[in-house]
């Protein structure tokens, strides 16, 4: 009985959502740092390339993993542009995309907590995938190059966080590393525990917890979810994935992670707090 309910609710939910034309609202991207998280918030409709250039590069994860490898001070911390690797224990740089047309605009300048792309000195059109914080108002940066495209702003209850960041010392660890902001000054040689770490970057909503959670199992439990990942929705008062391979259901309920698998058992299981959970996923970078 329960199982049919919460399959037609599921199946009712998914039509109304595809059905139904979303209301526009800004795109928020979290980050989250080795000092907390911070959410971004992109002008959409103000700077399209570039919002798309940076959204790319967010949804390919190649922001997972990543440092931010400049921090000057009064100006702005950067990141972007080079990533840790784990299996080797070395730098790499983020493979690059087109570079993106310039967007600068005098309605949006470069003022602090603004959000910006970086470029190539005397190359206005070179933006790929490296952006920064402005941690004061920057007028130069609207001038110079053409003027750096400003296309998002740090949330204001996350300016603590980039602020954290550029206060922290900083060293020369050789060119691009110049002016490396560290959390630690290591014992021999930097390692990912000294770095300002961008554990992982993506598109932030009500549900970006439970469906870090839910990333969590689909990779950790293939044998009770299956390999196929599946689409998130809301039903029968969950949020909730459906694993049609397995007829199994994972969802989230008034900070509670819940189980159900009819073949096994026709009663939903408590899996434990969400709180719980999403500090495990965390501590697996997720």
């Amino acid at each position: 009985m329960f199982l049919s309910r919460f399959q037609s609710l599921y199946a009712v939910t998914l039509a109304l959502l595809l059905a139904t034309p979303l209301a526009s609202q800004a795109t928020t991207v979290r980050l989250e740092t080795s000092l907390g998280p911070v959410d971004i918030e992109l002008y959409d409709a103000e700077a399209p390339k570039t919002v798309t250039n940076f959204l790319g590069y967010v949804k390919r994860g190649d922001y997972n993993s990543s440092f931010m490898h400049r921090s000057v001070p009064g100006f702005v911390v950067q990141g972007g542009g080079f990533a840790w690797r784990n299996s080797s224990n070395s730098v790499d740089a983020i493979p690059t995309q087109p570079a993106v047309v310039n967007e600068f605009s005098t309605a949006r300048l470069n003022k602090r907590g603004t959000v910006a792309m970086a470029k190539l000195d005397g190359q206005a059109n070179s933006a790929t995938s490296q952006w920064f914080v402005n941690l004061a108002d920057n007028p130069s940066l609207d001038s110079q190059n053409g003027g750096f495209t400003v296309f998002g702003k740090v949330k204001d209850s996350s300016m603590a966080v980039i602020d954290a960041m550029a206060k922290l010392q900083r060293v020369n660890a050789g060119s691009p590393f110049n002016e490396l902001p560290i959390t630690s000054m290591p014992s021999g040689y930097l390692g990912r525990s000294n770095l300002v770490m961008v554990n992982r970057a993506a598109v932030y909503d009500a549900n970006y917890d439970a469906d870090r959670v839910f990333d969590y199992l689909e990779a950790t439990y293939p044998q009770y979810l299956g390999t196929v990942k599946s689409t998130s929705a809301s039903a029968a008062g969950y949020y909730l994935r459906y694993y049609p391979g397995k007829e199994a259901y994972i969802g989230t309920a008034n900070g509670t992670l819940y189980y159900l698998v009819p073949s096994i058992s026709p009663n939903v299981e408590s899996l434990g707090s969400m709180a719980d959970w999403i500090k495990a996923v965390a501590a697996a970078g997720y």
